[in-house]
């Protein structure tokens, strides 16, 4: 594709694609596993269920770009376990490891090639109005920032300004100003933090009101809440597109409101009066006609008052540590699955070519295979050498061959390796047999390297 190759490489429809189908299905199935974890977190409390979704952002975000040979590293592992376990027998061992593979692309249709360009082309273009909007956002909280009146507390305000700030260890200035263009508080600021309040909103609470809006606003500055939710903005850019993407951030906001009431709440010291306080609030802020800023952090962020309420409300089951543990550990063990399902289905794109070698006479390009696509229907295993292992020669022998249409090894080469133990490792692979690997259909020549390592004892 010409728009993206000037852009930005040779490479860049292809890696563009593969990112884009890959994160099609893997955004859903992260989504889903989150939603299993997040259900197992919840008895530990919303700042566990609140990490699971945290995770989940990320992993959406960052796992459609992983691009990991899960069958070599398994195999090496498996090697190393096998020397510190079986290094010390006296008759020598050999181990295989099987590499990737590159075939020779064959050209798609001028019409398939033009339309994988314009699906890459438009979301590059989507990616662009995203992070444009995005910025857009954060140009209109920072001029309203500009634009808003200082105001400075006092009497029993600032007393309670500062005994909040004590308490919840906010550390630095907190700047207090107003405006008339938001509907309720507000936390902006990633450096300095500042409490955003609607002209004349201070003089229409009471005492119990106050405290319920700085303890949750500053519950937000002690988390630094305004920077992490550009953070996730920003990460989340390269699936902004996917619906799911969006379910999962308004799970990652809801939990966030739910952290910053447990820690306002713990600061109040009374639970349900904060709870009664929050609905108060809620009905008086109900007005939503004036425009909400894009980027700042209120205390009305996430509509799940009912959830909230319930959550102040209900008796607090203590969780003890060997539960907490167990539940963190089922955790680790749902997002492990899942990372490892990713990237073993993952599917990658070869750039779309509209060439046709023997017009062009030009040499087709090549494209990757992954170890699981090599299929090895027979094997012998590569033997010692005995003058090899009375020498005490050990090592390992790095082969490339071609495999070819049929499935047979040929034009085997040594690329590496002790002389004693490469006639061995081209003996033993020159006979193995692979099932044909098909592009589009049709059988084709693949290059592979083929890793022979011979060990003694210790």
């Amino acid at each position: 594709m010409k728009g993206l190759e000037f852009l930005f490489g040779p490479a860049s429809e292809s890696w563009v694609l593969a990112y884009l189908l890959n994160s099609l299905w893997q955004v859903p199935l992260v989504f889903c596993a989150a939603l299993a974890a997040g259900r197992l977190a919840r008895p530990a409390g919303p700042r566990m269920e609140h990490r699971v979704w945290v995770g989940a952002l990320l992993l959406e975000a960052f796992l459609p770009f992983c691009h990991i040979q899960l069958n070599e590293l398994w195999q090496r592992a498996w090697g190393l376990a096998l020397w510190f376990l079986h290094g010390s027998a006296g008759n020598g061992e050999t181990r295989v490891i099987l590499g990737a593979g590159t075939a020779s692309r064959m050209a798609l249709p001028w019409h398939t090639a033009e339309v994988l360009a314009a699906i890459a082309l438009a979301y590059v273009g989507g990616l662009l109005y995203f992070a444009g909007r995005l910025g857009w956002g954060m140009w209109i909280t920072g001029n309203l920032l500009r634009r808003a009146t200082p105001v400075k507390p006092a009497g029993e305000a600032a007393r309670r300004m500062a005994w909040f700030r004590e308490v919840l260890g906010i550390h630095g200035d907190v700047i207090c100003a107003s405006t008339p263009l938001i509907p309720g508080p507000a936390t902006v600021g990633a450096f300095r933090h500042t409490l955003l309040l609607p002209t004349g909103f201070l003089d229409r609470l009471l005492p119990e009101e106050l405290d319920a809006v700085l303890a949750h606003e500053f519950a937000h500055m002690r988390r630094a809440d305004f920077a992490k939710n550009l953070l996730y903005g920003v990460a989340a850019l390269p699936v902004a597109y996917h619906p799911l993407l969006w379910l999962t951030r308004r799970r990652l906001a809801e939990t966030r409101e739910l952290v910053c009431d447990a820690m306002a709440a713990e600061a109040i010291g009374e639970r349900e009066s904060y709870a009664r306080s929050l609905l108060r609030l809620a009905r008086m802020l109900s007005d939503g006609s004036a425009p909400k800023i894009l980027h700042a952090i209120g205390i009305l962020d996430a509509n799940i008052f009912e959830r909230r309420v319930m959550h102040l409300t209900r008796k607090n089951l203590e969780i003890t540590g060997g539960r907490r543990l167990a539940i963190a550990a089922a955790c680790v063990v749902v997002a492990v699955a899942t990372c490892t399902s990713a990237l073993a289905l993952r599917m990658d794109v070869t750039e779309p070519s509209t060439q046709n070698p023997a017009v062009t006479g030009t040499q087709p390009k090549k494209i990757s295979a992954k170890e699981s696509e090599m299929n090895l229907l027979s094997k012998v295993a590569p033997v010692y050498p005995v003058e090899a292992k009375k020498a005490k020669v050990s090592g390992t022998v790095i082969l490339t061959a071609t495999i070819g249409k049929d499935g047979s090894v040929e034009q085997l080469k040594v690329v590496s390796g002790p002389a004693p133990l490469k006639q061995s490792a081209m003996d033993a692979v020159r006979q193995w047999k692979y099932k044909p690997f098909l592009l589009n259909g049709d059988p084709v020549e693949v290059e592979t390297k083929i890793t022979v390592i011979y060990s003694l004892a210790k």
